[in-house]
């Protein structure tokens, strides 16, 4: 018998690729973290010892699910500036806090308690933009948790950085200095073409292109980004950033609620990715996205739940769900975005987007073993026709009772496996008194 690290068996394994798969008893084998094989669960009896056998006879096991945009540290911020359009949200309320509080220990604490929140939700990968990116690598990694770091550039100063030059400069440091971390990958990161000029935007997307590095980006949030963008450079942003070098298969637009058909096909054309955020564009009142038109154009659409400050959830079962409930009552057609896209939208597409997809993203032999087991126990999920549609329509987070990245499982049981939800709670009441003080 050949010796593992890990044998998991499960009712369902849901591989993603191929599309449409559902498995049943299954057994996912793992050595030295990644996927060895993928096989009926009797043959991988017959034919592995494994020092961990873990059994899973009423659960789905999918691949880690992706969160492909996030906003971490902001979880500090939940609840903080609700039921207010976004630019209100942001100059009235976010800005002044972050311009107070805003340091390495406050992103630090603040990406710790949002990566815990992801792990026990399934999530195993985040693409995160914010300041101070070397605290939220600190932050990630020590919890076991994958993360694509923004690189963040914007043009005005703060605690981190003074200007557009200082931010790319440390940016490209800390990629320099952590480029090898197993757990790690990077991004370039300008914030949103209301907030990066020109000059700024052109020195991006040449260390994009030079570093081979994706390139996240805030775009066509709302309808008053566009009109000011039009007003203030002649063109529609994505097409003042096409002329600009910024659009291309490495691009990954988030939100695009504001895309019109025109904006869709320039997007299609670069071979873009979108980071759709269904529940924080509503909450913000930005609007729906017109997802059915993208799909229809080959866009590669990845699922983010943006920062908990925006949305109060870092629950990627909620935003499937949503994604696939409102392309469907927005177009009028019931057959976009089923289960198994969604599902695919939520951990395969965001691993293309990252240009991961050769190492997560679904369950196949020789990826990394980033996997999360989904508890298909409840009586509120019976019976079960389609584990998929069940993954999708009625399941959520609470249900997710062990994740592993890498080979090691981060989550068992419903419990962390690294770090202390006491002290995660500590210092979630100490940030709150402190910007309560400050407000």
């Amino acid at each position: 018998m050949e010796t593992i690290d890990t044998l998991i068996e499960a009712r369902w394994v849901i591989p993603v690729e191929p599309a449409r798969a559902a498995l049943e008893h299954h057994a996912v084998a793992i050595k030295a973290g990644r996927i060895v094989a993928l096989l009926p669960a009797a043959q991988a009896r017959l034919r592995y010892s494994a020092s961990e056998h873990v059994t899973l006879p009423r659960h789905a096991l999918i691949p880690g699910l992706v969160n492909l945009h996030t906003h971490a540290a902001m979880t500090l911020m939940r609840g903080y500036a609700d039921d207010l359009p976004l630019m209100n949200w942001l100059n009235e309320r976010i800005w002044p806090a972050e311009a107070k509080h805003v340091s390495a220990d406050f992103v630090r604490a603040g990406t710790l308690l949002a990566a815990a929140e992801m792990l026990k939700g399934g999530v195993t990968c985040a693409n995160d933009m914010y300041f101070f990116p070397e605290a939220a690598a600190d932050a990630f990694t020590s919890l076991g948790m994958r993360a694509a770091l923004g690189l963040i550039t914007i043009e005005f100063p703060s605690a981190y950085a003074s200007d557009p030059d200082d931010y790319l400069a440390r940016g490209l440091a800390l990629r320099d200095a952590r480029r090898h971390a197993p757990l790690l990958s990077f991004c370039m990161a300008p914030h949103a073409p209301y907030t990066v000029a020109d000059k700024t935007f052109e020195k991006v997307a040449r260390y994009a292109e030079e570093l081979g590095l994706p390139l996240h980006i805030h775009l066509h949030e709302t309808a008053e980004e566009v009109a000011n963008g039009i007003q203030a450079h002649g063109v529609r942003p994505i097409e003042r950033l096409a002329r600009l070098g910024i659009l291309g298969p490495q691009t990954i637009a988030v939100h695009g609620v504001h895309l019109d058909t025109a904006d869709i096909a320039l997007l299609a054309r670069h071979g873009a990715s979108v980071a759709h955020c269904p529940a924080s564009n509503l909450k913000l009142a930005s609007g729906i996205a017109p997802v059915a038109a993208m799909l229809d154009a080959g866009l590669n659409l990845g699922i983010g739940t943006d920062g908990a400050a925006s949305n109060n959830r870092l629950d990627m079962f909620a935003e499937m769900r949503l994604a696939a409930l409102l392309v469907k009552g927005a177009s009028g057609r019931a057959d976009l975005l089923p289960a198994h896209a969604a599902l695919r939208a939520a951990t395969l597409n965001g691993a293309r987007a990252l240009g991961l997809e050769r190492n997560i993203g679904s369950i196949e032999a020789g990826k990394a073993a980033d996997l999360t087991a989904v508890d298909f126990g409840r009586l509120e999920m019976q019976p079960v026709y389609d584990p998929v549609s069940h993954l999708v329509y009625t399941a959520d987070r609470s249900d997710v009772t062990d994740v592993w990245v890498a080979g090691l499982r981060v989550v068992k049981e419903q419990h962390l496996q690294q770090g202390d939800n006491f002290e995660l709670e500590s210092t979630a009441e100490l940030w709150q008194n402190l910007l309560r003080a400050g407000a």
